[in-house]
């Protein structure tokens, strides 16, 4: 049982009531159902399974507003993983596709906490292909969700009806197919509907939520701006100031889902773009001496397991998807 307040609901103060709940329960279940059927999905496609690093010296600047955490790592200062995107770059130079549940950490600003889409700590299916395009690695997202949701649909019809969830909402989203709109264009949708969206950056949670509210079924957002995103997003060879990325947003006001882009593997054009975003190349000697050395172009994406999980389950609170969450501001277990 929640507690209702102004901005929703929130997690109650006794962890043993949140878990003992049944839709913690079902929400649990079709969260690891999700995950089961993604794994089947991604080896069937070639892809290794790796486990990722919980701290390193550092970690992914693109984190939106979040700040990082440092720890002393041996006299050393360290980072928990906001994302495993440096990570997942590297590791090509094991395997040509790689994919991984990581955890990550982000201190996000305190007004997430009633936005109901927003975890200080939460988990990404992360997946890496090298030598990978966007139009074929948003290709693998969408047959990779459409698998996930398909398969959890017909194994737990009753988890589905346990939290009232009407399985006729998916009825889109398993033709595939999904909608790819230009960043530009959702700019020029969101102002017409006067929204006052800056051209120059990511889409606003409140910009983000009208368009996922009006969607029958998931949409890429694509070609965002440059130096909205991290350094390590490809940018257009034919369009200077786009970079190769893309978004999945989530239809009925859920809003994103997933993150991904074509990534940059050139050492002069990492530099240039660290510099641009006001990185200091020095922090991150260890990933420029491997892309110096030489790693494979690469695409990939994360796919945020409790978000996915809140829509796919129709949770009022992205929360409600995590055993044991922690919101912004809010002392818990």
């Amino acid at each position: 049982m929640t507690v209702q307040t102004a901005q929703g609901p929130t997690p109650p103060a006794d962890p043993g009531r949140h878990l003992a709940s049944p839709t913690t329960r079902s929400a649990l279940r079709i969260q690891h159902h999700l995950l089961g059927a993604a794994r089947e999905f991604l080896r069937g496609e070639g892809f290794t399974e790796l486990l990722p690093p919980v701290i390193g010296p550092v970690t992914d600047p693109g984190a939106r507003g979040s700040k990082q955490v440092d720890i002393d790592f041996y006299g050393h200062r360290y980072k928990l993983m906001t994302s495993a995107i440096l990570y997942k770059q590297a590791s090509l130079l094991a395997f040509d596709k790689i994919f991984c549940v990581a955890p990550n950490v982000r201190l996000e600003p305190l007004e997430t906490a009633g936005t109901n889409r927003h975890l200080v700590e939460f988990h990404q299916l992360d997946v890496e292909a090298a030598g990978a395009s966007r139009e074929q690695i948003t290709a693998l997202v969408e047959q990779l969700v459409v698998h996930m949701v398909r398969s959890t649909v017909a194994a737990l019809p009753a988890e589905f009806e346990e939290l009232g969830r009407d399985t006729d909402a998916f009825h889109g989203l398993l033709q595939g197919a999904f909608e790819r709109v230009r960043h530009s264009d959702a700019v020029l949708d969101l102002r017409a509907a006067g929204h006052d969206q800056n051209p120059d950056a990511e889409l606003d949670w409140e910009g983000e939520a009208l368009l996922s509210a009006k969607a029958g079924r998931p949409f890429f957002v694509t070609d965002y701006p440059k130096g909205s995103r991290g350094f390590y997003d490809r940018e257009c060879p034919g369009e200077p100031g786009l970079l190769r990325n893309f978004d999945l947003i989530a239809p009925e006001g859920y809003g994103e889902l997933c993150s991904g882009s074509e990534r940059t593997n050139e050492y002069a054009d990492i530099i240039t773009r660290m510099r641009e975003t006001g990185e200091n190349p020095q922090k991150y000697r260890w990933y420029l001496d491997l892309v110096r050395e030489g790693i494979p172009a690469s695409a990939g994406f994360g796919i945020g397991v409790e978000r996915l999980t809140r829509y796919v389950a129709g949770l009022e609170a992205v929360w409600q998807a995590s055993a044991y969450p922690k919101l912004a501001g809010v002392v818990s277990p």
